[in-house]
């Protein structure tokens, strides 16, 4: 098991990671990330030292903070291959960034390209997580728009061939996962623009699983929107980031109001900011924006393609030892990216991510806020095992000793 880790140069980077203590298997990086030193010290920095708001002092620490602040939009916009800052909204997470372009198209002059409404169609997967469902049924429910489902390969991935022959000019918009959250199977992100774009419709892609397992340049994919949120990518939680293209923002109107999304305000009128600025009402989370700052930077220092390389590793160690355990149904294409969802026959996932944590590794067990993929595989549930800089070949022999535990105990 070793040789095939080995030859892809295996990451060794445990000790960055101080939450992570010594024969504890973390195998729940899709949930969510731990958080390497690099990112807690420059959070613990700006609080401890450098705190101050953003846009609105005139004193020089403010200054120095709004600098900082705006420094982390530009390197998410360099991070995902933006043609802009200006492109960058920062927001709480992919979920609000899905919401907020939802809201935002149903609200839209009528007369706009990017408007969302009765007659028109939107075009989903079955794997998607339910923060991509439901705000689209939030929409259908109050303008009348409709709602169109893709299936899946016998893989798991998202059947394109089927979306193509789904697609019509009725159709606005099309909404998938970059990577399911549950298979890891990826998506070929470059067809899916060039086939919505065909029929005048706009993709957005919740790069979610993505981001800390690919490269990702939106300019090269051709999308018109891409979502994600930091705690995924080894930085905190309660921050994410929405890119649209700059003249589908210029078109969008804000969906919150309150301080710093305004031009000017009066009783009797309001005028708007610009991009991104109309859509960060009130103050921002200041040093989330900081820590993910830290977080691309040290992703970018290890590479993309170094931690793919390491994670499929990982997979391939997985799935052949949990493919040997009879009992072990496997989810998923051989080379998901990051990720291994599987179940146990005669045993419920809750229960085997209990016996589990006896044995010191952490993994997610249920529908991973994606029902309707649960509904499509035919079970209620999955246990769900994912990758990340700091797993080795190591913590692929707990969970293996750990299912066959499992397996003894249930007979």
């Amino acid at each position: 098991m070793a040789t095939a880790l080995a030859q892809t140069r295996p990451l060794d980077l445990l000790a960055d990671f101080p939450a992570i203590p010594t024969g504890w298997a973390y195998l729940d990086t899709a949930a969510t990330a731990q958080k390497p030193r690099a990112v807690i010290d420059a959070i613990t920095r700006a609080y401890d030292t450098t705190y101050a708001t953003v846009h609105r002092g005139v004193y020089q620490r403010s200054a120095d903070m709004t600098l900082a602040y705006e420094a982390a939009r530009k390197r998410v916009a360099r991070f995902i291959g933006a043609a802009s800052a200006d492109e960058i909204v920062f927001v709480r997470g992919a979920t609000e960034g899905i919401n907020l372009v939802a809201q935002c198209l149903g609200a839209i002059n009528r007369d706009s390209p990017y408007f969302l409404g009765a007659g028109d169609r939107i075009l989903l997967s079955q794997l998607e997580h339910h923060s991509n469902i439901v705000p689209w049924q939030l929409l259908r429910d109050r303008t009348g728009v409709a709602i169109d489902v893709v299936p899946l390969t016998a893989d798991g991935r998202i059947d394109l061939d089927a979306a193509e022959a789904m697609l019509t000019p009725a159709h606005k918009l099309v909404a998938f996962a970059h990577v399911s959250n549950v298979l890891g199977s990826v998506l070929d992100a470059k067809r899916a623009a060039a086939m919505a774009h065909r029929v005048g419709a706009k993709l957005l892609l919740d790069g979610c699983q993505a981001v800390p397992r690919l490269p990702v340049d939106v300019t090269e994919i051709g999308c018109d929107f891409y979502v994600f949120s930091a705690h995924k990518l080894y930085g905190p939680t309660g921050f994410g980031v929405l890119w649209a293209k700059g003249e589908i923002l210029d078109a969008m109107p804000p969906w919150q109001g309150g301080g710093a999304m305004i031009d000017r305000v009066t009783f009797a009128r309001t005028t708007y900011a610009p991009p991104p600025a109309r859509f960060e009402a009130g103050t921002p989370h200041i040093v989330g924006a900081l820590g993910l700052h830290a977080a691309i930077d040290y992703v970018e220092a290890i590479g993309l393609d170094a931690i793919h390389a390491h994670e499929a590793a990982l997979v391939r160690m997985t799935r052949e030892r949990l493919g040997a355990i009879n009992s072990v149904r496997l989810f998923g294409p051989d080379d998901s990216a990051g990720i291994v969802s599987f179940a146990v026959e005669g045993v419920h996932p809750h229960d085997v991510g209990t016996i589990l944590d006896e044995e010191r590794v952490a993994i997610r067990a249920g529908h991973h806020c994606a029902q309707p993929l649960m509904d499509a595989l035919g079970v209620p549930a999955t246990a769900r095992a994912s990758f990340g800089v700091y797993n080795s070949a190591a913590d692929v022999d707990a969970l293996a000793r750990g299912i066959e535990r499992v397996t003894r105990i249930f007979g």
